[in-house]
């Protein structure tokens, strides 16, 4: 388990990134696997959901989860209660108490954002496709809708695959250049071969928002070592699927 500084010093919110220990599942899912799309056994996956849930908070009233798809596409959540039909999106908003919102990722990055002068949160799904087409971008102008300022905006990024381990064909780049030429920043070449930051892109489109409390876990998901869950190592190793890293938020 893994928690932002900035935002562990909020007395009114509660959070965690996790990584796969700590759960009930078993063979490439050990343990902590809380992807419900994956392979695993559904049993296992509620089980490991209920484990994470409450080490937030032993009284939450609700979580809520997405089915994501890597979108610029998000939800705001107004009443957990009537909150019953499938969410298709990757980032979650509420300023609803006791309810637990959060994002599964295996090497994107999990960002967590509170306006701690209006009491909401967010959880948003950044892959780097989701981060491309604007999903949080989106979400901040949803907030700033709502009443946001910049200087009461916490933001965190939870641990995702690092630059060293996230090669890339020069068609990738091209994409990205294709947006804006300013993105070469987020690319390196090493022997040839081409390196992108994930990490730093998601860092960008946070400070271009006016966001100046920015919190990042730097530990990579492809790092065996570090115990998360991997789809780019998974996909490396030939193993036909892989679990989820879940990260959580929650309004005290």
């Amino acid at each position: 388990m893994f928690y932002s500084k900035i935002l562990g010093n909020e007395i009114h919110v509660k959070h965690c990134f996790f990584n796969k220990l700590g759960g009930k599942s078993k063979g490439i899912y050990k343990s902590l696997n809380c992807g419900k799309g994956s392979s695993d056994k559904k049993k296992y996956v509620n089980k490991n959901l209920l484990i994470a849930s409450k080490k937030i908070c032993k009284s939450f009233k609700k979580l809520i989860l997405l089915n994501q798809i890597h979108s610029s596409k998000f939800f705001y959540i107004k009443n957990y209660k009537l909150q019953k039909k499938k969410l298709i999106g990757d980032a979650l908003i509420t300023d609803q108490k006791k309810v637990i919102i959060g994002v599964l990722t295996a090497d994107c990055a999990p960002v967590l954002i509170y306006d701690k002068k209006l009491k909401i949160i967010s959880a948003i799904h950044a892959g780097w496709k989701g981060a491309y087409k604007g999903i949080i971008q989106n979400v901040l102008k949803y907030f700033k809708k709502k009443g946001s300022e910049s200087e009461d905006l916490i933001a965190a990024i939870g641990p995702c695959i690092s630059q060293k381990s996230y090669e890339v064909k020069n068609e990738f780049k091209l994409k990205f250049l294709k947006q804006s030429k300013r993105n070469k920043l987020f690319f390196k070449k090493v022997k040839n071969k081409t390196y992108f930051s994930l990490n730093k892109y998601v860092i960008y489109q946070l400070k271009s928002f006016g966001i100046k409390k920015i919190d990042v876990i730097n530990k990579d998901t492809y790092n065996k070592k570090n115990n998360f869950f991997s789809a780019r190592r998974s996909l490396h190793q030939k193993q036909d699927d892989y679990g989820r890293n879940i990260s959580l938020i929650m309004i005290n």
